[in-house]
């Protein structure tokens, strides 16, 4: 028993070995591919560190002392985009307003079309009346 046991362990530790150098080699390898990407790219590897440091901020919580120094900043970017988002709403309603595409002139629009199509219709019925009392007659 001692020979398969000395034989398995020594099997345990050489598949250990193997798959401790295959993580070496692994990670050498991904060492060597990175460092041809940030000397090839460096705009691209900053924007990867940057998305990944933003991930990393975003799984982790953030603690008491966290919140109460970013608070401010928060009110300030949220009230300046409120601000933005009124701004560029008023100007849009006003240039649109000078434009004369407002409620109003789209509903009068609107019902001038649909008189307008209750006409035609009229007036193509009554043709096609008018048409088939003539071919009767003649």
């Amino acid at each position: 028993m001692t020979d398969q046991s000395t034989t398995t362990q020594a099997t345990d530790e050489t598949e250990d070995g193997g798959a401790r150098q295959r993580a070496i080699e692994a990670y050498e390898s991904a060492r060597d591919r990175a460092a041809d990407t940030l000397g090839g790219a460096p705009l691209l590897a900053l924007a990867g560190g940057i998305a990944a440091g933003a991930l990393i901020a975003a799984l982790i919580p953030r603690t008491d002392a966290e919140t109460r120094a970013v608070r401010p900043t928060a009110r300030r970017v949220k009230n300046t985009a409120r601000a933005a988002y009124r701004a560029a709403k008023d100007t849009g309603a006003q240039r649109l307003n000078e434009l004369g595409l407002n409620r109003e002139k789209s509903e009068q629009t609107i019902r001038s079309l649909l008189d307008g199509l209750t006409d035609a219709a009229k007036a193509s019925g009554n043709a096609a009346l008018d048409a088939a009392r003539n071919a009767d007659k003649g």
